[in-house]
Order: structure tokens, then C-alpha cells, then sequence
């Protein structure tokens, strides 16, 4: 099989094409897989790195949050296209991949002016726009939550879950938690950062290590809040290695951090950002409902606040919680996905 995955531009994204990638080359070495991502992306680092050919396009995506961005966008999106449509042509694949986000709206355009099939990867509960645009001509539509599918009407559905990267092994956190991750993603979270390092000398007696994942925009705050029990990072590639330490984690409620740590088994305190339509809000609401989290309200969310909801949590609730996290892990959805692209392809 020849397979072109489309995806990129952040971790959330990224992180899961390499693991399908992985997965396709263990699955079928004689196989050829190409991965297309945005030009000046972190994937121009990263998938070179992990031992597989990139193609970029100059592509970006619609700002909801600041629509003066999107000015430029009638000029861009034909280019990115014919520069799509000049790597399928090249490639010549047999089904085309889409990992969600705006960075895969090139190829899989270029995919069905070509009538070739493409199978689209949404994390979220609620679809993102380049999902919903291209789901109705999709073979199929994988999915990570529950919830996604009754917003696809009319779509084949299958819930794979998010691909992981290596090295997120389930495990027993400590009850009572002793290690605590903080994490706001790849971009970090400033108000997170603000309330972690205001409630800093609380968090640092209640547990014997605190790792921070402070983004870079919060690297300038870290060197003064320095102190015995907390560590403070910018950014990691590791996480696994994070989690593999940590009892519980507070982070965002982006899908990428919510299915590593529940591919750990992590009871997880979740404070869903309001950008992007919220659809964090609707992620942290899925793993509420399945007992894995509970959750701050971003404008609900200080030093007080975080304690109080870390103090709230009885030992019987953080291990059942820890029980629901690992109940709602998928370590085989790489496998999952390339099950839909094989039964898409042998069609």
C-alpha cells in the first residue's frame, strides 16, 4: 500500500501521524509512506528526524479568535492546492489520511479532485472545520470520544482513538499522589502557569516533586520560582517519561494530553481553554462523564482554586478515577486506523 498522510503543524497533530507512520512501516516494510505537512512547521524537524519523507505546502488556517488573520487567505489557498496536487500526482497513493487541522486541507482537497479515497482522523468531540468540510465524501471518519459520531450524520464513524507516540505504558499511580504534572500543551497555558506558580508553596508541601510544562511562553517565569520540590521546563519531547513518573496530572484539555494520560492511567484535573469554539470544554466534559477528570473553569482557575480541587480529591476518588483514565486508554489505536485504511483500500 501506498499511504500519504496529511498532517501537522502542532504536536496534537504531528505526534499521531508519526505513530500511524510507525505503525505502517512495522506493519508493511515493503510499503511506501509519505507524510505532508505546513512549510515552516515543526514537522520539518521532526518527521526528517524520525526516518520519513516529508513534502511541505505553505497553508494556514482560519483564525476564529482574530478573523483580520484570515485576510490572506484567498491568495494562499490556491497555491497550496496545486502544490498539494503536484505531490499526489507524484506519490500516486492508494488512500490519503487526513490527521485534522487546517494542515491536512490541502491534500485531502487534492485527494478528492483526484477521486482517490481519504480516511480523516478527528480527535475532538466536537469536529474541527476542516473535518466537517471534508467528512461527507470521506471513506470513513476515525474518531477519539465519544460524542464525535452523532455530529457526523451520514458518515461511516469508527473510534480508533488518537495514535501515541512510544513509551506510555499503563501504570498504578500512588494513592495518595505524590508526583503531580502541569502541563498546557505544546504552546503552554498562561493562566495555568499564573496559578501554578501563585499556589507554588502549597503544591510543593502537598507533594514531593511538582513538574511544571510551562511552554515557552512561560520559559522568562521560571528561573524566579525556582525552590527544592518543583521543576520547572519550557517544553519536552519526552512526556511519556513525565507521565511515567507522575500520580496526577492538571493540564489543558487538549485530546493529545488526555490520551497519553490515559494511556497511563493518570487521574487527570483539567482546565479547558476557551479558544478555538471550546471544544476543549466538550473533551474535558467526555472524561468527566467517563470519571477520569474533574474540572476548573478557565476563568474559575487561580492558586485557590487549584488547591482546593487538589485537596477535594479523596484517595477512593483518585483511584477510581485513575480506573476510569486507564479503562478509556487506547494503545492500539495506530493499529486501529490502519485497519480502517486497509478495508478502505481493499474496497
Amino acid at each position: 500500500m501506498r499511504l500519504l498522510i496529511a498532517g501537522g503543524g502542532t504536536g496534537g497533530h504531528l505526534y499521531p501521524a508519526l505513530a500511524v507512520a510507525r505503525a505502517f512501516r512495522a506493519e508493511e516494510p515493503s510499503g511506501a509512506v509519505l507524510l505532508v505537512g505546513r512549510k515552516g512547521g515543526p514537522e520539518e524537524r521532526l518527521v526528517p528526524a524520525a526516518g520519513f519523507e516529508l513534502e511541505t505546502v505553505r497553508v494556514r488556517g482560519l483564525d476564529r479568535d482574530a478573523p483580520w488573520k484570515n485576510l490572506a487567505l484567498p491568495a494562499l489557498v490556491p497555491l497550496a492546492l496545486r502544490a498539494a496536487l503536484r505531490i499526489v500526482d507524484r506519490f500516486r497513493p492508494d488512500v490519503v489520511l487526513g490527521m485534522g487541522g487546517y494542515v491536512m486541507a490541502p491534500a485531502v482537497a487534492a485527494a478528492r479532485i483526484r477521486r482517490l479515497p481519504y480516511v480523516l482522523h478527528e480527535k475532538d468531540v466536537r469536529p474541527g472545520l476542516a473535518t466537517r468540510y471534508f467528512a461527507a465524501n470521506a471513506a470513513a471518519v476515525c474518531t477519539t470520544l465519544p460524542g464525535t459520531e452523532s455530529r457526523l450524520r451520514g458518515v461511516r464513524v469508527a473510534m480508533t482513538g488518537v495514535p501515541l507516540r512510544e513509551g506510555f505504558q499503563p501504570r498504578t499511580p500512588d494513592v495518595p499522589p505524590r508526583r503531580l504534572l502541569v502541563t498546557g500543551g505544546s504552546q503552554g497555558a498562561r493562566r495555568l502557569n499564573q496559578a501554578v506558580w501563585s499556589a507554588l508553596d502549597g503544591l510543593c508541601q502537598r507533594f514531593e516533586e511538582v513538574v511544571h510544562v510551562a511552554g515557552q511562553q512561560g520559559a522568562d517565569g521560571l528561573p524566579q520560582h525556582a525552590r527544592d520540590r518543583y521543576r520547572g521546563i519550557a517544553f519536552t519531547d519526552d512526556m511519556a517519561a513525565l507521565m511515567a513518573r507522575a500520580d496526577l496530572i492538571v493540564g489543558r484539555a487538549g485530546v493529545g494530553t488526555i490520551a497519553e494520560a490515559a494511556a497511563v492511567g493518570l487521574p487527570m484535573v483539567l482546565v479547558p481553554g476557551t479558544f478555538g469554539g471550546g471544544h476543549q470544554e466538550e473533551n474535558a466534559a467526555a472524561m468527566v462523564s467517563a470519571g477520569a477528570a474533574v474540572t476548573i473553569a478557565d476563568h474559575e482557575l487561580d492558586g485557590d482554586s487549584l488547591l482546593r480541587t487538589i485537596d477535594g480529591l479523596e484517595a477512593d476518588r483518585i483511584r477510581a478515577m485513575a480506573r476510569a483514565s486507564a479503562a478509556a486508554g487506547r494503545h492500539d489505536a495506530a493499529q486501529r486506523v490502519l485497519a480502517v485504511l486497509h478495508e478502505v483500500v481493499s474496497r
